[in-house]
């Protein structure tokens, strides 16, 4: 066996080894401690009739499996949609965070419970995946027009980093203001947490960012093409503007779907694929984008761990952790990518 299968199956099975691992202590841990034992039990025997297994029971099935499968699907949706933000604007820097992109979801759908929950209404899974779909097409439009003027990627990431607070401003301007005590409420969603995830928020979100994972994993050729450079890849017969046009859709689909459910996520979607990169030693899609997958997973299950036990019963947000973790990376990042340029 090649050294580098050799190693795309140590590093695969090292994330999928922590991913286990991570799944087993985030069903254990919490306000109510839960020992392994009891767990076997929970998760294969039918429903039982004591009342405080009952209790167990309901909290393992109704509350902590549908965040963590939450945390798992949306956190790899993330990294993904990093990785192919970084493979459009070819720099590791780029991401939905920084560009701005969550930032513009976050505030159409804000916009959008703010007016169903005004009228006496809920908004849906669908509604809320559309608005968060129409807001980020919005952001990035806006960063596509800045890139045909601005050829330097610092300015560009500047000008989504201005694009993001106008939108985080605008959308804490409404939530302040809003009457409804419901509407008051999005200021935790608009923190970012998995917390008061349904089995039908979760169907839904599997279903979305499933199919786009498909389709990302079928672009991985064109993708590593594109990664040599235009001319290489149209001399592979890639259409450069309907290939641009499914990256931009893709990413804005999976962050959108992130953004409707858990709110913005910041430093995912550019600490994990620089990590998963730095540990497979390549860029080949074919690898990078399941591996980005799970190591987001991982990532968002570790983070999400920590907000909800460290302080408990007080709840951090999930974007607090995931910035405490990420940005050293990114520094990290930026610090060591200048060194090799001035070098």
């Amino acid at each position: 066996m090649k050294k580098a299968n050799l190693r795309a199956c140590w590093a695969f099975g090292l994330l999928a080894a922590l991913l286990l691992a991570l799944l087993a202590w985030n069903i254990q841990a919490g306000s109510v401690r839960l020992p392994l034992g009891e767990l076997r039990t929970i998760l294969f025997a039918p429903p039982p009739e004591d009342t405080a297994a009952r209790t167990n029971y309901n909290i393992v099935w109704n509350i902590r499996l549908p965040r963590i499968l939450a945390a798992i699907l949306l956190g790899g949706a993330l990294s993904v949609s990093g990785f192919l933000l970084q493979t459009f604007f070819a720099n590791p820097i780029a991401g939905p965070f920084v560009l701005g992109i969550s930032s513009g979801a976050k505030l159409v759908v804000s916009l959008a419970m703010v007016l169903l929950l005004s009228r006496g209404r809920m908004a849906g899974s669908a509604v809320l995946i559309l608005a968060a779909f129409l807001g980020a097409m919005l952001s990035m439009g806006f960063i596509l027009l800045i890139s045909r003027r601005v050829k330097k990627m610092s300015i560009l990431v500047v000008s989504g980093v201005m694009i993001g607070y106008i939108c985080s401003a605008v959308t804490d301007f409404v939530v302040t203001f809003a009457d409804d005590s419901n509407i008051v409420n999005l200021h935790n969603w608009s923190l970012g947490s998995f917390s008061g995830i349904s089995w039908d928020n979760v169907a839904v979100m599997t279903a979305v960012v499933g199919l786009a994972l498909v389709t990302a994993f079928l672009l991985s050729k064109p993708i590593g093409a594109y990664q040599l450079g235009e001319v290489y890849a149209r001399s592979m017969g890639v259409n450069i503007r309907v290939f641009r046009v499914a990256l931009i859709l893709l990413s804005s689909v999976l962050s959108a779907c992130v953004t409707a459910f858990a709110g913005p996520i910041s430093f995912v979607g550019i600490a994990v694929p620089h990590l998963i990169k730095s540990l497979f030693r390549t860029a080949k899609p074919i690898l990078i984008i399941p591996a980005c997958f799970l190591g987001g997973a991982v990532f968002c299950l570790f983070c999400d761990l920590i907000a909800r036990t460290v302080f408990a019963p007080t709840e951090l947000s999930i974007s607090s952790v995931t910035a405490v973790f990420g940005a050293p990376v990114v520094i990290y990042m930026m610090v060591s990518r200048r060194t090799r340029q001035e070098g």
